[in-house]
């Protein structure tokens, strides 16, 4: 499976999988693939089943690294659990970034 990262268009195009519109991407949910538990990685944020920290595919997806170079230093992952740190980011933003308010117009 593929990722569909093309800047823009990633959480688009799983709207539209969840909506039946999609190529075959299944919708990745990141609560199903990101735990937290205090016995493992300090309470970090894991892939669950791994020891591979939230913050670790972030800050390799930040500075550029492909999907496919993160699977091959990470063995542990899978396609699904990039795809959920992009979900995690995204849901994230949304909650996170403040609202512009409305310009006045006279």
């Amino acid at each position: 499976m593929q990722l569909r990262m093309t800047p823009g268009r990633w959480y688009d195009a799983h709207l539209e999988d969840a909506q039946g519109l999609g190529k075959g991407y299944p919708l990745v949910k990141h609560e199903d693939r990101i735990v937290r538990d205090a016995k493992i990685c300090g309470g970090e944020p894991v892939f669950r089943g791994t020891r591979v920290t939230l913050r670790t595919v972030l800050a390799s997806l930040a500075a550029g690294d492909s999907a496919e170079e993160i699977l091959a230093a990470f063995p542990a992952l899978k396609t699904e659990d990039v795809q959920a740190a992009i979900a995690f980011a995204a849901a994230s933003a949304e909650e996170d970034l403040p609202v512009p308010a409305t310009p006045q117009i006279r």
